[in-house]
């Protein structure tokens, strides 16, 4: 029996920077919105630590839809 595959699309947000509160280059909606409809789904958000600034230097969004 053969079960689904799928396919990922890794989106990396950048923080501006110079800021004293980073903020994301890009609008993370739009991006969600415009990719789902394309048939992407939104999986996860990750978002490394960086040492000593108790922030994310950036947030990767993850996606899947299945293979055609």
């Amino acid at each position: 029996m053969a079960g689904t595959t799928y396919e990922y699309k890794f989106v990396k947000i950048e923080h501006r920077t110079g800021l004293k509160a980073p903020k994301p280059k890009e609008d993370y909606h739009e991006v969600i919105d415009s990719l789902s409809k394309e048939g992407w789904r939104l999986v996860q958000v990750f978002a490394p630590w960086t040492a000593g600034l108790w922030v994310a230097a950036y947030f990767e969004l993850i996606f899947e839809r299945p293979r055609e």
